[in-house]
């Protein structure tokens, strides 16, 4: 199965060159992990689009139909990834800029059992500067993505995104957590990284496990000090990182019981209902 994709509800539809979405890469999205048909954190993802449409001055989004959508694009799909797209419509001749949604229901890509990452300064992201976009997931990720190949060139998984001044702060399309002396540290929400919902649900089950989480501003060596390091996405899920530069890293005891929690609350969540 290569994928399935509806625009505005119509099956094998197709965004016109005409889009915001292909013309400017003006829109947002989300990524929805579908379990044997069933969506998790649904709801946590679709309020997500909302902020984002809100930041880039879209119409509040049309919810219900968008649910609706992913509901039935999932329960084709089974396991994959729902994606949504929603654009600002079209945008040359004569368009009138009424909003447009893409749903595609796509395979899980290849994932490695652990990562190495190389870091790569981001001089295009916010780092706690303030922004009319801070925070939102939008369409526009290419310098993230060209920060992916460069790393990918070098020999690498992928990237661990810094600052200039060597703030850590997020990998092109997943959060980073990291474990020092038995505590979870992470990126703090302040320096306008993804507000990513498998971080939210990971540093909930580390609070509910009894761990210490720090948020905050971390320079990229505090990693040299982790006995463990994380990338956390809806595709990811809980992975480990084997290595961050010349740094290697086991496989740790707080990965394990991390990993197993979120295994549980999907299966709770995205039990069939009776």
């Amino acid at each position: 199965m290569t994928g399935l994709v509806m625009v505005d509800g119509v099956e094998h539809g197709s965004m016109p060159a005409t889009d915001s979405s292909v013309l400017r890469g003006d829109g947002c999205f989300e990524a929805i992990r579908s379990y044997g048909g069933r969506l998790f954190a649904l709801d946590e993802h679709l309020t997500r689009l909302e902020k984002s449409a809100s930041a880039l001055g879209l119409p509040r989004p049309d919810i219900d139909r968008v649910s609706a959508w992913c509901v039935e694009m999932a329960a084709r799909l089974g396991d994959g990834v729902v994606r949504v797209v929603m654009s600002r419509g079209d945008v040359a001749l004569g368009g009138d800029g009424t909003p447009r949604y893409a749903v595609l229901g796509l395979p899980l890509p290849p994932r490695p059992v652990a990562l190495a990452l190389a870091t790569v300064e981001a001089p295009w992201h916010p780092a706690g500067r303030e922004w009319a976009l801070a925070g939102a997931k939008t369409i526009s990720y290419a310098p993230n993505l060209s920060a992916g190949r460069q790393a990918t060139a070098a020999g690498y998984d992928d990237a661990l995104l810094v600052s200039a001044d060597g703030v850590v702060l997020e990998g092109p399309t997943f959060t980073v957590a990291w474990v020092v002396d038995g505590a979870i540290e992470t990126p703090g929400l302040d320096l306008f990284i993804l507000d990513s919902i498998t971080r939210r649900r990971v540093l909930r089950l580390a609070h509910e496990l009894g761990l210490e989480v720090r948020e905050g501003r971390f320079p990229s060596q505090r990693i040299q000090q982790a006995s463990e390091v994380l990338a956390l996405s809806t595709v990811k899920e809980v992975t480990a990182v084997r290595r961050v530069d010349s740094f290697e890293f086991p496989e740790g005891p707080v990965r394990a019981s991390l990993q197993a929690a979120f295994a549980a609350t999907v299966r709770t969540e995205c039990a069939p209902t009776a």
